[in-house]
């Protein structure tokens, strides 16, 4: 019970990414415009920061080793606010761009620091379900941002998203520095002989199956998250015609099923075990491709939004569960590991949901395709000799 006062501060930490990719989502059609750019081409902003803060983790994972992670948690939200400033006053899309690179460092260390804790406090399950709490936070992100980020951009402007990010960063920045304890037990002496640019310290995590196994997991089930927020807008609004309001009606309810699906999990996984909940995930996930294919034709939101729908339960079930069981064996290594997990989280989904949306497909095969890149994992993960390697 006293591990869990930790929790609304932990909160607050996972916030700051979600928010920086939902709440401009409905502007994005418009800042286009204010650009001179396609559409596609604004898509970079949410990608850009997806990149930037997957491969920001591999440094600022082993800093909060190094220097603890309240500190670099603090260091994060303030280049944040800065980040989110720039933003404000950028006047082309490069600008803007290198504002949201920056933007995504910074929340990087947020979210290691946010992980890191949860490691250092919880064992593998109890760690999974913390993730499951913390990331059902996170999906109700996309339910309420569109929503406020809407009426911002109609009311002010686009340019009012950023400036209540500013204003977030400075009021969570307060609660951090004031309510989080220092979770790194590290001895001092270990400390100082951290490197946190000596790449091989990521040896022993990447080498680790029961790691590499969850983290390929979490990186294609994120992948799919990814090419389903970056494309609705370009899909929703511009293919099917739909309008801003109508957009936010279809995301948020995509975003409320997600949030159900991630309070119940938790209580799956205690009820049911890692390795069953895990099988759920990945049946589910994998359904949700075959469906997305099979209902294409139809063209209409739902033929879209039911198996997105449906991908994000399967998501909610495997997201938790997995990195509770990817992290389990790093104790001396919390950071460096869930900053690898957060790499392959970020950067990995990113550049896997960007190669496939190169493809010369349409949106709903992208993203089936995605779905249907469980296929290989199902495999290793049903078969009694697999499971027994990748399951601690």
């Amino acid at each position: 019970m006293q591990k869990l006062k930790m929790l609304p501060v932990l909160m607050l930490m996972v916030i700051f990414s979600p928010l920086a990719i939902d709440i401009f989502l409905p502007a994005l059609p418009l800042m286009a415009d204010n650009f001179s750019v396609s559409l596609p081409t604004m898509q970079w902003s949410i990608s850009i920061f997806m990149l930037s803060m997957g491969i920001g983790q591999l440094f600022t994972g082993p800093l909060t080793d190094k220097y603890g992670r309240k500190p670099i948690a603090l260091v994060g939200i303030v280049i944040y606010a800065l980040s989110s400033l720039l933003t404000v006053y950028a006047a082309s899309i490069e600008l803007h761009l290198i504002s949201r690179l920056l933007q995504g460092f910074g929340t990087c260390a947020v979210a290691v620091a946010a992980f890191s804790v949860v490691r250092d406090k919880f064992d593998a399950i109890q760690s999974g379900i913390m993730y499951s709490y913390l990331n059902g936070l996170i999906c109700c992100i996309p339910a309420l941002a569109p929503i406020l980020g809407s009426w911002l951009t109609q009311t002010f402007n686009w340019q009012s998203n950023f400036v209540f990010l500013i204003l977030y960063a400075v009021v969570a920045g307060f609660l951090v520095a004031y309510y989080l304890t220092e979770t790194n037990q590290t001895t001092v002496e270990q400390r100082r002989l951290i490197n946190p640019f000596k790449i091989s310290r990521y040896k022993s995590v990447i080498t680790n199956k029961v790691f590499l196994f969850h983290g390929v997991v979490v990186m294609i089930a994120m992948g799919v998250i990814l090419a389903y927020v970056s494309s609705s807008p370009a899909w929703l609004m511009v293919e099917l015609k739909l309008n801003q309001n109508e957009f936010v009606f279809w995301f948020s309810l995509n975003a409320v099923i997600n949030i159900i699906a991630c309070v119940t999990a938790p209580k799956i996984l205690i009820r049911k075990g890692a390795a069953r909940t895990i099988s759920i995930g990945l049946i589910t996930l994998f359904s949700g491709g075959l469906l997305m294919l099979v209902l294409q034709p139809l063209h209409t939101p739902i033929a879209f939004m039911f198996p997105v729908m449906l991908s994000s339960i399967g998501f909610s079930l495997v997201m938790g569960t997995c990195a509770g069981q990817a992290l389990a064996a790093f104790g001396d290594k919390a950071g460096t590991a869930s900053a690898l997990l957060g790499f392959l989280q970020m950067s990995g989904a990113a550049l896997l949901a960007g190669v496939v949306q190169m493809l010369p497909i349409s949106i709903s095969e992208q993203i089936s395709l995605l779905m249907l890149m469980f296929a290989p994992l199902m495999y290793i993960w049903f078969s009694k000799k697999g499971r027994q390697t990748v399951l601690v």
